[in-house]
């Protein structure tokens, strides 16, 4: 791909390189050298994730056609792509709702569940998990309806817990995640192929962890419901008190000689993104994979950077590109009486929090974006910043701060023609954030 003119039109450079972040982590191009060969037995090829239907249609496209394969995959709506000409299909493709579980989503989980009977130590078991599992494979702890598991799984969302809190509770609610379903396959070997998108690339936390050991304990999730204000039934936080519903712990056997690999990380989608504007002529550095913590902060941190570097050549000299990945996180703040819901994701409020403390500076463009090509629940995949931002919306009546108050960053940018919408990528290696500084 060439690389447009990053000084004649910076917004398609940035879009370049998020295209290069994205085409380094799609499925196809990382599982060949992590498939086992085929086994004595049957090949079962289950998943959950936002990247599922295209990890099943790679494992389709590099499987030997005459070794038998089966097995069923969960993706969110409309993150099936579509299926190669020729290419026939032996793994059947679900799809349920997500950020918040729904009962399609159940139904997917218990099909699964029940697919791991009768397995046997000839039979190999491809396991194929991405960001988005945690929700897409819901299957609640006994005595909890999906109905309260999906308005814990709201509340999370909306409290400010990091991704790691979030698994922790799901884990320990849940009857399929937290290394359950690797118990279920027993006595089968299992082989996990993972797309991480989580900040240290644990996959014990990516999509909670279903065929992993979890360290996290039932005393852990009290401690995080608690710490967030959030109910749960009175019998299962006193199952939970218990340890009644602890989860698989690390040296139990069911894991061993079960490998987990990790076959496209936010690492490399940003080491893509840096060889992209390096062959623009362009210095690239990046500033991590990990980055944590509220959305809009991040984004004014990263503007501080930005400034600096524009106005002193420090710490990088000019002209260059910054990057960064991770997950942020948004606490959604209450609003009065009849006021309007906000609409947006980690990108977009990302970004509001950039163009507040950029102040229109000079010189720097940005683009915050998720790889999955969604925005938390919206149909964008994140927003563009450019030094006018400001300018053209106070030229339309509207102030960064009241969006921002309001957790509105879809209307604020949308307004703007500054949304970025690319569709479902099918595959999610997390957040991503590129600075342009000219």
């Amino acid at each position: 791909m060439t690389a447009p003119d990053p000084h004649a039109d910076p917004r398609a450079f940035l879009e370049h390189l998020y295209r290069a972040a994205v085409h380094r982590a799609l499925p196809l191009h990382n599982t060949a050298a992590f498939l086992p060969p085929p086994p004595r037995g049957r090949t079962l090829v289950l998943g959950a994730g936002k990247a599922g239907g295209a990890m099943a249609q790679a494992v389709e496209a590099l499987w030997p056609r005459d070794a038998p394969l089966s097995g069923l995959v969960v993706t969110r709506y409309h993150h099936t792509p579509p299926r190669p000409a020729g290419l026939p299909q032996r793994i059947e493709v679900v799809e349920a709702a997500h950020p918040v579980p729904d009962a399609a989503g159940l139904r997917a989980a218990e099909r699964i569940l029940a697919l791991t009977r009768g397995l046997t130590p000839d039979d190999l078991v491809l396991c194929l998990i991405s960001g988005g599992g945690s929700a897409l494979l819901t299957l609640p702890a006994e005595g909890l309806s999906l109905e309260e598991k999906q308005r814990i799984n709201r509340e999370l969302l909306e409290s400010g817990a990091n991704i790691v809190e979030m698994n922790c509770v799901r884990k320990h609610l849940s009857r399929i995640k937290g290394g359950r379903l690797a118990a279920a396959c027993a006595p089968a070997r299992v082989v996990t192929l993972t797309i991480s998108d989580v900040p240290g690339d644990d996959p014990s936390v990516i999509a909670s962890g279903p065929t992993v050991p979890d360290a996290s304990t039932c005393a852990d999730a009290v401690a995080i419901l608690q710490r967030y204000g959030i109910a749960v039934p009175g019998a299962i936080m006193s199952l939970l008190e218990q340890g009644a519903l602890e989860t698989p712990k690390p040296g139990d056997a069911v894991f061993q000689g079960q490998p987990v690999h990790l076959i496209a990380t936010p690492q490399q989608s940003l080491e893509a993104a840096a060889a992209a504007a390096r062959a623009a002529g362009l210095d690239a550095h990046i500033l991590s994979d990990e980055m944590e913590g509220e959305s809009r902060e991040v984004g004014k941190v990263q503007a501080a950077l930005a400034r600096a570097v524009a106005q002193r050549g420090q710490p990088f000299r000019r002209p260059c590109v910054i990057l960064s990945g991770g997950e942020t996180t948004v606490t959604v703040r209450k609003q009065a009486e009849g006021t309007p819901r906000g609409r947006g994701g980690r990108a977009g409020e990302f970004c509001l929090g950039l163009a507040q403390a950029l102040q229109g500076q000079p010189g720097v463009w940005a683009l915050a974006a998720d790889t999955d090509g969604i925005d938390g629940m919206e149909d964008n995949a994140g927003a563009f910043v450019a030094p006018d931002t400001l300018g053209r919306a106070l030229a339309q009546g509207m102030k960064v701060d009241t969006f921002l108050s309001r957790n509105d960053a879809y209307g604020y940018f949308s307004a703007l023609g500054d949304l970025v919408v690319t569709g479902p990528t099918h595959t999610n290696v997390n957040d991503f954030r590129a600075l342009l500084v000219l």
